[in-house]
């Protein structure tokens, strides 16, 4: 099993060539605990993700509220390799215009 941070950055460069010209920035856990990991901007439209290196993985204080919420706003998930594809297949068809 790899290391969260080993799948968070290798993520970040699957997003970057999936969403040519796109930004993403990792957030800082210490500024607002439980904020997903990764913020995602693209055009006009954004997506933040939580990563996690299994879906058994524990969920921090307030994580899943603000998945919900920022969902409810724009796009936003947990992530982990066991459903990194069906997650990157919903961004794609949020990220349509």
């Amino acid at each position: 099993m790899k290391a969260e941070s080993k799948f968070q950055s290798e993520l970040i460069k699957k997003i970057k060539n999936l969403f040519a010209g796109c930004i993403v920035l990792k957030t800082d856990a210490n500024y607002i605990q439980g904020f997903p990991d990764i913020l995602i901007l693209y055009k006009e439209q954004w997506a933040a993700l939580e990563c996690k290196k299994f879906a058994g993985a524990s969920k921090r204080p307030n994580q899943k509220f603000y998945v919900e919420l920022l969902n409810k706003m724009s796009f936003s998930r947990f992530i982990y390799p066991e459903n990194e594809e069906v997650v990157l297949s919903e961004l794609q068809r949020a990220f349509k215009p």
